[in-house]
């Protein structure tokens, strides 16, 4: 099952939301979707979910048309918003069963649907609750069942992990990996970058409502610059080494993190021993020296602008 985004636009008045977005994923993949707060993130996932209409452009999901056939592509589509709706008189169950009777399900067979993503999504001990009563990663729960309930081949999450606490979110990570080994293509949007990256086979970065890179998560790291980065912790903190990692030749940004010093290098290993070397020689008395690997975070921060507009 393929996914293909091409030449997406949105424009709301003189804004252009979405500009002109061409990417793809496919099943069995998690794909991240980052960007800046009004990157344009939202406007094309509900592009995606059928429940806006590109300006321009179009996007097929195994070759139909979200543009001509939206009908047909909803039901390839589950759709998981960054809220869960409020309805204050409905319990867990209800709230599902209401889902499944609404996508054609009947008897027998809507029973044990529900009973199935009630299983899967681990709540099986809250499905007589009122939806208000739940926490935050309850309430995801529910939202990413109500997704899975006509079983589709695509989901597309919105920021699914917003407000989890640390448990709830490398829950939902296992819950998306079996849902991509299942065969879904499942398209994420989250702030969270580093654990993103541990999960997803690819990314779209998008800022202003283009996109500045996209591709398999190898080939997106892989546009970064050459040099290394090395992280450096010293029994003499971080003031001084800093400073003297400022002056030294083949280092480039330097920045304090907690108790460590991260510097990209521009050299291979011969400039990383001689920078180690000279520390040592200046008397400082170095605890750790490591070389570190580009991540998403890092690959965010080099080509986004947090600009507002």
């Amino acid at each position: 099952m393929d996914v293909n985004i091409v030449n997406i636009q949105r424009h709301f008045g003189k804004t252009r939301a979405v500009d002109d977005i061409t990417f793809s994923f496919s099943s069995g993949h998690i794909f991240a979707f980052v960007g800046p707060n009004g990157a344009g993130k939202t406007t094309t996932m509900r592009i995606l979910a059928t429940l806006d209409d590109p300006t321009e452009g179009n996007a097929y999901i195994d070759g139909v048309s979200l543009v001509d056939d939206p009908e047909k592509a909803r039901r390839l589509v589950g759709f998981m918003p960054d809220t869960l709706p409020a309805h204050r008189d409905m319990t867990v169950h209800d709230y599902l069963d209401f889902f499944a009777r609404a996508y054609g399900l009947r008897g027998a067979k809507r029973r044990s649907v529900v009973d199935s993503v009630e299983q899967f999504a681990n709540l099986k001990g809250i499905r007589d609750k009122l939806l208000p009563a739940l926490s935050k990663g309850m309430k995801q729960r529910v939202s990413l069942a109500r997704t899975l309930v006509h079983d589709p081949p695509v989901l597309v999450l919105d920021e699914p992990a917003a407000g989890l606490d640390p448990r709830a979110r490398v829950e939902l990570r296992e819950l998306l990996k079996v849902l991509a080994d299942r065969g879904k293509a499942i398209l994420i949007s989250s702030h969270i970058l580093t654990e993103l990256a541990e999960i997803c086979n690819g990314a779209v970065i998008i800022e202003h409502g283009k996109i500045l890179r996209a591709g398999p998560m190898e080939q997106v790291l892989a546009g970064e610059s050459p040099n290394r980065l090395v992280v450096v912790r010293a029994a003499e903190g971080t003031d001084a080494l800093q400073r003297e990692l400022l002056q030294s030749p083949g280092v480039g940004e330097v920045r304090v993190a907690g108790e460590e010093v991260e510097f990209r290098l521009d050299g291979g290993d011969d400039v990383q021993s001689s920078i180690l070397a000279h520390l040592i020689g200046k008397g400082f008395r170095v605890i750790e020296y490591r070389q570190r690997q580009i991540d998403l975070e890092d690959v965010f921060m080099n080509v986004t602008k947090g600009d507002v507009t």
